[in-house]
């Protein structure tokens, strides 16, 4: 038993020696380094010694004054390091070069970049702060931040960045920390802390952390005043401490020491920690064994310029044991003031020789030995990454933290039964957010100046989400509900199913005096686009969620609070390098577009390019018509045409089949039994959808209630008002007689058949197949597939008779018909025989935005499986998305088209899978998925406008050849 207490002791004295001996500054080159230093330090004067000390601040956004001042602390006062303030990433650049090149001895650049370099300069990168990043379960992506961080501070010649913030914010009303900290957790900071260190310090960046002792259990702000910690050192040595041990271990480059009073390490009241010889060297130095670089925190603070002048602080930091004065205000009193204290011998030469020396082997370590100017060219891009903002999204997604769910609203899920607002509190810009909610299904944002009437107008909801919106403008700011906000929130929460989306400070539900009407609690940390964004697509089941909240809210939600959520497989919104589709490729679409608008091929059109369930590439182009009125947008919904066969019929087909109420065997006869004594009673349910049942491509059936003598439409058939016997619209003041509908299925019963056998694209099918389903389901076609897909499926742009639901401006107008309905064709379905059976076919009639069309398609990509529900079943999908008159050389499936197998035929590209599947539309739109590249492409537009003989789209493949783009497109 001795023996082994024995061992552990010496175990723990090993590890303990370990600890307190490792170098940081230390190379793998240990000697080269040495022999690098010594011959510096065998030529330096004092006053180059000395200058070694100062890091002075440097700005890139000041005039010609502010560049003569830095000047002379480099050639004059030999300033050995510079921290560059606010400006622009260009011109710090020219000014670092030229600065160094001023300099005897390269100079140590320092930067304030602890979200990124966006801290400081304008047009850089702007990470989450670590507030979210706290809230992350995978360390490895905290690394990750550091690494990108390191890379950008290596491209801008920053040798030393003051991050990261280790301070463990335990005390809520801290108003410096807070949003800077990774949380309450000593575990959890401290974890963070040392993933970003190494990640940062792997590009030869040295990390910094602060502020030491411990700046988190405070509500002072020692910019401004002495933050008062009244601490005995056991607690100090369990919490604020522990971070600093860690990372002592871990390899950490550099130590910010922070302006407090402790009483419990320092005695003297009126002296800084950062002054206090107990605390720098005696506690940091000697008790944790840190031989790291160690640099005061700001030296023109009040934390630290109350204490006395300017000199005197600069000459008690180095007493104190600092090695670097952090932006020292009078560097040349500061300089006679130490020079004087060698003289007086109350300072040593040996004292300076060792921060000195410390300074030179930390710029070794930094590659200072082999400087080299920073590259100006490129510099914008290289700050400012594809792989950043991939970067980005993954940590915000991973941090995004839902701690109350009572009724499992998060994910949404039915969204068929959801009736759904949107209610915006905080005074910032919820835009980014409501826009992403409303890609999944219809939120309404309600509004008023009134409690009352808020909640009037929100009566007919039963979902509201409160978004709670502060700026993110920089971690300082207010997170703070304002009172009338708060009693807004209770009272919506009392009357309503709530989702509380917090956009701020977790800190910021303090404020709530009870949760218990809120149902379902978001807190997604910071109100950037991002954030917004992602936000929105977690609640609707984009991807799943993990995070775990940094700090504890009261006693109701303890830090560590989170409730994983999981995917309903809805799309996601994301960027071309998500998944491996090169941005740059992608971007020569809009060339496509270019050339389509000024041949006047369509006057405009959308395009939205998915891949493995994320739309990463949705844009639209050009104006309603020529008359260049309104815009397209991509919530404006176009005329399908023939993408209804698949998108409306189609789905219930396949449902049908499932249901045994259409089996793929069954002849015409024994689903339709008025076709049973015709001569398409035969034709199969696999001929049909094959097009391989001979039957006429179309009927004009419109020419047929024309007047044989004016040409214009009978009276006998039409009228301008809406009658008793007249009451199915066409178009706009054009009515057709109720009973025409029995003409039309007369004429199809007695039509010829084609006398040839073989494949020919036919509509007459899908007229048959909209009888049988509203036979089979007793209900109309539109209500069926509104009902059975695009409610639970939040395709709410995609319609029938749009008029019913939307405003003509946001549909996009066909052609000027001047044949038949003898007006511009808008809101109305562009095919003839669709408009006589009052709009609704199972040929023609729907509407839809491309995002809602790829819902659909995303659906049979996934198997007929969505947003956590199953439509149809794996196998139905595969049945339906083959050949069955492959050897008839027919390249259709059941209902789809597929690739071509007749080279001279463009369907596609030809360069898509046997695997995939789509069809186009006759008034210019076309969609495609493909399993094996797991893509899907929608392209809307009015190619049929002014008129149908407008061709040039179809004549140039100019959709086939977009497609050919995406698919050049991919990287992997």
């Amino acid at each position: 038993m001795k023996k082994r207490i024995l061992l552990l002791f010496l175990l723990v004295s090993v590890s303990k020696l370990f600890s307190q001996t490792i170098d940081p500054l230390r190379t793998l080159d240990a000697g080269k380094q040495e022999i690098w230093v010594d011959s510096i330090m065998n030529t330096m004067t004092i006053d180059e010694k000395i200058g070694q000390l100062f890091m002075v601040q440097a700005y890139s956004n000041l005039d010609e004054k502010h560049e003569a001042f830095i000047t002379e602390m480099i050639t004059k006062y030999h300033v050995g390091s510079l921290i560059f303030m606010q400006g622009t990433p260009e011109k710090q650049a020219v000014l670092n070069n030229k600065y160094q090149a001023l300099s005897k001895l390269p100079l140590m650049i320092g930067f304030d970049g602890e979200w990124g370099l966006d801290m400081r300069l304008k047009n850089t990168y702007k990470f989450p702060w670590n507030m979210a990043l706290g809230a992350i379960q995978n360390d490895s992506l905290v690394r990750k931040f550091g690494e990108h961080l390191g890379k950008h501070c290596k491209r801008l010649g920053i040798h030393v960045n003051f991050a990261p913030v280790v301070d463990i914010n335990i005390n809520p009303l801290n108003p410096i920390i807070g949003n800077r900290s990774f949380g309450e957790s000593k575990e959890n900071v401290t974890q963070k802390a040392i993933a970003f260190t190494k990640g940062m310090q792997k590009y030869g960046v040295m990390a910094n952390a602060k502020h030491f002792p411990g700046h988190g259990d405070t509500a002072a702000d020692s910019h401004h005043t002495l933050p008062f910690l009244d601490f005995d050192k056991a607690r100090l040595d369990s919490i604020e401490l522990y971070p600093y041990k860690r990372l002592f271990d871990a390899g950490l480059g550099s130590v910010m020491t922070a302006h407090l009073n402790i009483p419990s390490l320092e005695s003297n009241a009126n002296l800084p920690t950062s002054l206090s010889k107990n605390v720098v060297t005696d506690l940091l130095q000697k008790e944790l064994g840190f031989n790291g670089l160690i640099i005061t925190d700001g030296l023109n603070m009040k934390g630290a310029t109350d204490y006395a002048t300017s000199a005197e602080v600069d000459l008690s930091a180095i007493k104190a044991g600092n090695d670097l004065l952090l932006i020292p205000q009078d560097v040349p009193a500061s300089v006679r003031l130490l020079k004087q204290a060698l003289t007086l011998k109350t300072l040593s030469e040996e004292r300076l020789d060792f921060s000195v020396r410390k300074i030179l082997k930390a710029k070794y370590w930094m590659g200072l030995n082999n400087y080299k100017p920073v590259a100006l060219e490129n510099l914008q891009e290289d700050l400012n990454t594809v792989e950043d903002e991939i970067l980005h999204r993954n940590l915000v997604k991973n941090s995004l933290t839902v701690i109350k769910d009572e009724k499992q609203n998060i994910p949404l899920y039915n969204l068929d039964f959801k009736e759904i607002a949107y209610v915006k509190l905080g005074d910032d810009n919820g835009d980014d957010f409501l826009k992403m909610l409303k890609n999944y299904t219809k939120v309404d944002e309600v509004s008023d100046t009134k409690l009352d009437g808020l909640l009037k107008k929100l009566k007919n909801y039963n979902l509201v989400i409160v978004g709670f919106h502060k700026s993110n403008n920089h971690p300082w700011k207010s997170y703070k509900f304002k009172d009338e906000e708060l009693v807004w929130l209770q009272e919506i929460a009392r009357k309503h199913t709530v989702i509380l989306d917090v956009f701020t400070s977790p800190y910021s539900l303090l404020d709530l005096k009870s949760f218990s009407n809120i149902e379902s609690i978001m807190v997604s940390y910071q109100n950037s686009k991002l954030a917004q964004e992602l936000s929105a697509q977690a609640i609707f089941g984009a991807f799943a969620t993990s995070g775990k909240l940094p700090v504890s809210i009261g006693e109701e939600f303890k830090e560590g609070t989170g409730l994983k959520t999981y995917s309903l497989s809805r799309l996601e919104y994301s960027i071309p390098e998500d998944v491996k589709l090169s941005s740059k490729k992608l971007a020569e679409i809009d060339q496509f577009a270019d050339t389509i608008i000024k041949e006047k091929m369509a006057p405009g059109f959308q395009v939205l390019v998915a891949r493995k369930g994320k739309v990463v590439f949705q844009k639209s182009y050009g104006y309603h018509t020529d008359k260049k009125e309104f815009l397209v947008k991509n919530s404006d919904i176009y005329d399908l045409a023939s993408l209804t066969k698949i998108l409306a019929s189609l789905p219930l087909i396949m449902k049908a089949e499932e249901e045994e109420k259409i089996p793929l065997s069954a002849e015409l006869k024994d689903i339709l039994p008025s076709f049973k004594n015709t001569n398409k009673a035969s034709a199969s349910v696999v001929d049909i959808l094959s097009h391989y049942a001979r039957l006429k491509a179309w009927i004009p059936f419109y020419t047929k209630t024309k007047d044989s003598l004016t040409g214009q439409n009978s009276s006998q058939f039409y009228r301008r008002k809406r009658t008793g016997r007249f009451n199915v619209k066409v178009a706009e003041n054009l009515y057709i007689k109720k009973s025409y509908k029995d003409s039309i299925y007369k004429y199809i019963r007695e039509v010829d058949q084609r006398e040839r056998e073989g494949y020919k694209y036919s509509d007459l099918g899908y007229y048959l197949f909209k009888e049988v389903l509203e036979e089979k389901y007793d209900k109309p076609l539109n209500i069926l597939a509104e009902n059975s897909f695009y409610k639970p499926l939040g395709a709410n742009r995609m319609t029938y008779l749009p008029l019913q639901k939307f405003h003509k401006s946001v549909i996009v107008p066909t052609e000027k018909d001047d044949y038949y309905r003898n007006q511009l064709i808008h809101g109305y379905v562009h095919d003839m025989g669709a408009a006589m059976l009052g709009g609704v076919a199972g040929h023609a009639g729907l509407f839809a935005n491309a995002n809602d069309v790829a819902k659909i398609m995303q659906m049979y990509l996934q198997k007929g499986f969505y947003g956590g529900r199953r439509y149809l079943n794996a196998e139905t999908v595969d049945k339906f998305n083959t050949r069955y008159y492959e050897n008839k050389k027919v390249r259709r499936g059941l209902g789809f088209d597929k690739p071509q197998l007749n080279p001279n035929v463009k369907a596609t590209c030809g360069c898509v899978s046997e695997e995939s599947f789509g069809h186009s539309g006759f008034t210019g739109t076309y969609t495609w998925a493909d399993p094996k590249s797991e893509i899907v492409y929608v392209f809307l537009s009015n190619r049929v406008y002014p008129n149908m003989e407008n061709r040039g789209l179809i004549r140039s493949n100019m959709r086939t050849k977009i497609q050919q783009t995406i698919q050049d497109a991919i990287i992997e």
